[in-house]
């Protein structure tokens, strides 16, 4: 009888262990299919229930523990109530602000994950919302920053309303953007402006011809090449590639004038930065302030909803990235019910 219960108890342990390694064949097959298929994600988090979330966890710790349980209680109470007025209220609108976050290097790469979330958020948005876009960017590459520019107007083409704000920098390119905005907002010492044109590149010609290097530059087409690092540059290729900056920097002052009319542009379209008090009084901006300040007090009459593209991690890393947070999770749900407990408890 004893050896007949070990061969069965064996024999369910195998069972165990082989449906277990099924099931994890099965899920690693399902996600090396799709791995090919999906190389981002959408993530999409109200910041309402966040900020809610963490507010309540710092109101108790603040709580003696003998007022504990009734605080527990108070915000049950709460959700219940919530809950039913939203029920009733499930008929009247009640507007979203869209949250996206670009921020610029050099050659603006994060443009195009950007312009797929402005598609995806201008596809779900209503009317009446507004799109809240935290910029940071000191500018880089004409071309870059002229797409992503291009992107933000998008969005007043589609006829959603549109805040930038500004807590750290959005200078030359960063400016071309932001000022697309219907409204701007920027902290304090928030860096803006630099509506300028900048080209620099070194030229080795006279080290080349001293050690007798001839460099040949063929072109077809007068202005082909302007200035060049290894050939011998002439002043009527400085002069075109002086032109050439100068009416880049027409074009960006137009951008600009277009998008704030009231602004003057000769004043401030020297190349210039000003500190976002300094903006605020030469019309840079339209008003001052932090993006968290902002978005706290929208969340008092909006629901706020972060829009986020991310690239996915190879598969073996989101393995022990799923196990990693599984634990985690898992720990700290294991504490709050304890907490939970020992509040009610008291």
């Amino acid at each position: 009888m004893n050896e007949w219960l070990m061969d069965m108890g064996r024999f369910v342990v195998q069972t165990s262990i082989l449906t277990l390694l099924v099931v994890v064949a099965v899920i690693v097959i399902t996600r090396i299919k799709s791995e090919a298929s999906e190389r981002v994600r959408l993530r999409v988090e109200e910041l309402n229930a966040r900020h809610e979330y963490r507010r309540r966890r710092l109101a108790l710790a603040a709580t003696e523990p003998n007022a504990r349980k009734r605080l527990v209680k108070a915000f049950r109470r709460d959700d219940k109530s919530r809950t039913r007025a939203g029920r009733k209220q499930a008929g009247e609108p009640r507007g979203t602000v869209w949250v996206l976050d670009f921020v610029g290097d050099l050659k603006a790469t994060g443009v195009g994950r950007f312009a797929e979330e402005i598609s995806a958020v201008t596809a779900a948005a209503s009317d009446g919302d507004e799109v809240v876009i935290r910029l940071e960017s000191a500018g880089g590459l004409v071309h870059g920053y002229g797409l992503a520019a291009a992107q933000v107007d998008r969005l007043r083409e589609a006829g959603l309303s549109t805040t930038i704000c500004v807590d750290k920098v959005a200078a030359s390119g960063g400016y071309l953007m932001a000022c697309a905005a219907d409204h701007l907002r920027a902290a304090p010492f928030a860096v803006l402006g630099s509506i300028g044109v900048v080209a620099q590149l070194p030229n080795v010609h006279r080290l080349l011809k001293r050690h007798d290097v001839d460099i040949e530059l063929h072109t077809a087409g007068e202005y082909k090449r302007t200035l060049t690092v290894f050939g011998e540059n002439t002043e009527e290729g400085r002069e075109k590639f002086q032109s050439d900056l100068e009416h880049i920097h027409d074009l960006f002052k137009q951008h600009v004038t277009e998008r704030r009319p009231t602004l003057d542009i000769e004043a401030v379209a020297t190349g210039e930065v000003w500190y976002g008090r300094d903006a605020l009084e030469k019309g840079l901006v339209d008003a001052l302030g932090t993006s968290e300040a902002y978005l706290m007090a929208r969340m008092e009459e909006a629901r706020v909803v972060s829009v986020r593209l991310e690239a996915r991690h190879p598969l073996g890393k989101r393995l022990g990235m799923a196990v990693r947070e599984g634990v985690e999770g898992g720990v700290e749900r294991l504490l709050e019910r304890l907490d939970a407990s020992r509040w009610e408890k008291r």
